[in-house]
């Protein structure tokens, strides 16, 4: 069973390709680099340097490497930015997407897994949130993921493909070992940005709003460990190797942490308190999102592990750590991929 992860270079990406070289499956990645870092990969893993959208590069590679699945961790995430630049979300999520569709079923690929979101939703009605929840998204990202969902169940109805279509709420922490972390440019998730405040890597944080109707008054979000969400993502290939149904799933953990929770859980795992400050609500914002993964949980044999707090928050300092040590000059070990 070949894999071919696209986007594999990135945060959560790097994760499964990590994950899917551990179980010794055969595995490689094409990503064209632009949020990617080939040295995330194992010098193992080939790396196609390509955009998913350009039709006559994937058309080749998927001829020369023959995956029974592809993987889909491509596109781009940042939701301000999608109501600033809408067309680009749109052409990139979505347009991108559907070309690489096409040239997996002209290819005979038998399994797609696409990482979707729990933007989907929009502001949630209720909580926890589960998959029969009303998908009205209020963003552009949203709305190009949701797309892209509607159009890979088609194409599972029309043509010999199987689909999983997998909802992350909060990705958070590294790799354990530390060789593998967040590697956003610009960064805008708390962990991140809570533990460079904490370590003087970074400006003190905003936590936007301490009023909202939770028990500590600041929002509240389900965060589910990257190693977690990485193994989610075998189980679903697995699951679309042995059966033909296609799924669409939530990937969390079911319980909320607020942003106060999160702040002195970096604290814990730093030794050092996080300098915050308290602005307004950012607009948009709802209280809580927490998912409901008990569809999950049955339809692939799979719960978050890893995903306590304090593990993800000790994980992702390890991790952030290594780095700064990096560019302060300590090497790390190489390993950049062969580019194909």
């Amino acid at each position: 069973m070949k894999v071919l992860v696209a986007g594999g270079a990135g945060y959560i990406g790097s994760h499964f390709v990590r994950l899917l070289v551990d179980q010794d499956i055969p595995t490689a990645v094409v990503d064209d680099l632009s949020a990617g870092h080939a040295d995330a990969l194992p010098q193992s893993v080939p790396l196609y340097r390509a955009d998913v959208g350009d039709r006559e590069t994937m058309r080749r590679i998927l001829r020369e490497f023959e995956p029974f699945a592809v993987v889909d961790f491509a596109g781009l995430i940042q939701v301000g930015e999608s109501v600033r630049q809408p067309d680009r979300y749109f052409r990139v999520n979505v347009v991108h997407t559907l070309a690489l569709l096409d040239e997996l079923v002209r290819a005979g690929v038998v399994a797609f897994i696409y990482s979707s979101t729990a933007a989907v939703y929009g502001a949630p009605l209720h909580t926890p949130i589960d998959e029969t929840h009303p998908t009205q998204p209020i963003n552009p990202y949203g709305a190009s993921k949701l797309a892209v969902e509607h159009a890979a169940f088609a194409y599972a109805k029309a043509f010999p493909v199987r689909v999983a279509c997998l909802r992350y709420f909060n990705a958070a922490g590294a790799h354990p070992s530390g060789e593998l972390d967040e590697r956003h440019d610009p960064e805008t998730h708390l962990i991140p940005l809570a533990i460079d405040a904490s370590l003087g890597h970074g400006p003190s944080l905003t936590v936007f709003g301490d009023d909202w109707d939770t028990p500590d008054g600041t929002c509240l979000r389900d965060f589910i460990h990257v190693v977690d969400l990485a193994e989610a993502h075998l189980h679903a290939l697995r699951r679309l190797h042995d059966q033909e149904e296609s799924l669409c799933l939530n990937l969390g953990t079911g319980r909320g942490y607020s942003v106060r929770e999160v702040i002195d859980a970096v604290a814990r795992a730093t030794g050092r308190p996080v300098p915050f400050t308290v602005g307004p609500r950012r607009a948009g914002d709802p209280p809580r999102l927490v998912a409901a993964v008990d569809r999950a949980n049955q339809a692939l044999g799979w719960t978050a592990r890893r995903s306590s707090i304090d593990v993800i928050a000790e994980d992702a300092v390890r991790a952030r750590r290594n780095r700064y040590e990096s560019v302060d000059g300590i090497a790390r070990s190489s390993r950049t991929p062969p580019l194909r």
